[in-house]
């Protein structure tokens, strides 16, 4: 169990590792969470399919297969956010679909849950965590930037109508 002190009171929000048992409820908060990004950026499932705002329990479902691992944080008992964790190779972790729904927000719950990739990633063995962003997307760049990850490039990709910027965290270098 953890404990987070947003300025106001401390929560002691559960983190649990997903189950086949707990698609429903991933994709359900996953498409929630990722609702106003896709509306910022007029992402709909005709232009970007792949976005996280358009995700089914079939592509958790190949998720889980193919070893992606999720993580859903509970506060008070009830499911608030998720994450996935995604061993790219034995050095290398992927951060992905990061999700706190709207009205959870800014209370600490997205950094309790990077935290605990990172402390998963260091257990595994790995040396490295990396996620792409939407590159536009400053406000989600500075937060992880303020975490200790560092922007390495941007990429134009034929089948997205944004750039995506790739950062990454030193697991050796990092506070986790």
């Amino acid at each position: 169990m953890i404990a987070i002190n947003n300025g106001k009171r401390t929560m002691n929000p559960k983190i649990r590792t997903c189950t086949n048992e707990d698609i429903g409820l991933l994709v359900g908060m996953i498409r929630k969470s990722f609702r106003d990004v896709a509306e910022r950026f007029s992402l709909t499932p005709e232009t970007v399919p792949s976005h996280p705002s358009n995700y089914t329990a079939d592509r958790l479902q190949k998720d889980l297969a193919r070893g992606v691992v999720y993580f859903l944080i509970e506060k008070d008992g009830t499911a608030v956010g998720c994450v996935a964790r995604e061993l790219a190779n034995p050095e290398v972790c992927y951060v992905e679909r990061l999700a706190v729904l709207p009205d959870q927000r800014c209370q600490g719950l997205g950094k309790a849950l990077v935290d605990h990739v990172l402390a998963d990633a260091r257990r595994s063995g790995a040396h490295s965590v990396s996620i792409g962003i939407i590159a536009e997307q400053t406000e989600l760049k500075n937060w992880y930037r303020k975490i200790g990850f560092i922007e390495n490039e941007t990429k134009e990709f034929t089948h997205l109508p944004f750039r995506v910027a790739f950062l990454s965290y030193d697991i050796h270098e990092g506070p986790v």
